[in-house]
């Protein structure tokens, strides 16, 4: 909105399945030139990660580390593919009192994750149709 505060949410990243981060990075990093930010394994969501910095935002390649993990599941479904968009938001406990209040269906409660960053997963059944997750901002 015009003359607003920036307290807005924002476009974190968005988080790609793939069944091969190196596979992926030959498409991203070689033929793309993006560059290669951190990597690491979140344990408890069974996935290896990979972030791609750009300007404001990232991409996140997600490998499955099992395949009952929900990327295992998501890749088994779907195939490789867009998984879901992360919001940045100013008051992560705000967002999800909110979400609650209006009987949205959330999948976990706020933890850690990538990087340390709180997040919380919206079902698509709540917005509508796409897997959302919110982190704090």
């Amino acid at each position: 909105m015009s003359g607003s505060k920036s307290t807005e949410a924002s476009i974190d990243h968005l988080g790609i399945a793939v069944r091969s981060i190196e596979q992926a990075l030959g498409f991203y990093r070689d033929q793309l030139g993006l560059a290669v930010g951190p990597r690491e394994t979140v344990v408890q969501e069974k996935v290896n990660v990979a972030m791609l910095p750009l300007e404001e935002s990232r991409i996140e390649l997600l490998e499955p580390t099992e395949e009952d993990s929900p990327v295992g599941k998501f890749l088994a479904k779907r195939g490789e593919g867009l998984h879901h968009v992360a919001l940045k938001v100013p008051d992560l406990e705000a967002a999800v009192a909110r979400l609650k209040n209006s009987g949205a269906r959330l999948l976990n409660e706020p933890r850690a994750g990538a990087g340390g960053h709180l997040y919380v997963f919206v079902h698509p059944n709540s917005a509508g149709g796409v897997l959302l997750e919110l982190i704090q901002g």
